[in-house]
């Protein structure tokens, strides 16, 4: 049996709740998050932080993965390579990610984050499968 990833239900993702990240879309394939920006996400240069890209990136593979998992299987990032193509200092941001390859033990996902009609960042992530040992 898989897993279902909620789309609109606060609490299952504490941080992305925290960051004020949405999904909009999860299927067999592939997931898309939404982000309107504010300004706590900023750098001191005006410019949003590096790292709200990355977490968008590593949360919409987390998301597409999901639903390839069985319901006694977790996964976790091992990797991820991100690209940055251009500051952005405005949103939204749009992430659409898409599931490459599943193993049984590795996932390869690809996201695109989108600053309106431009491509702000790129990134590619190697996900770990698993099934947690009972303490």
């Amino acid at each position: 049996m898989s897993k279902s990833f909620p789309l609109e239900k606060q609490g299952f993702h504490p941080f992305a709740d925290l960051i004020g990240l949405t999904f909009t879309q999860v299927d067999d394939q592939s997931s898309v998050c939404f982000l309107e920006p504010d300004e706590r996400l900023f750098n001191p240069h005006g410019v949003i932080h590096g790292g709200v890209l990355y977490t968008m990136a590593d949360t919409g593979m987390g998301a597409a993965l999901y639903p390839h998992l069985k319901h006694d299987q977790l996964c976790a990032t091992m990797e991820i390579n991100i690209v940055y193509f251009t500051p952005v200092t405005s949103g939204p941001l749009t992430c659409r990610t898409r599931l490459i390859h599943k193993g049984k033990r590795i996932a390869l996902l690809e996201s695109e984050i989108m600053n309106q009609d431009r491509l702000a960042a790129k990134a590619a992530g190697i996900y770990s499968i698993f099934t947690p040992r009972n303490p």
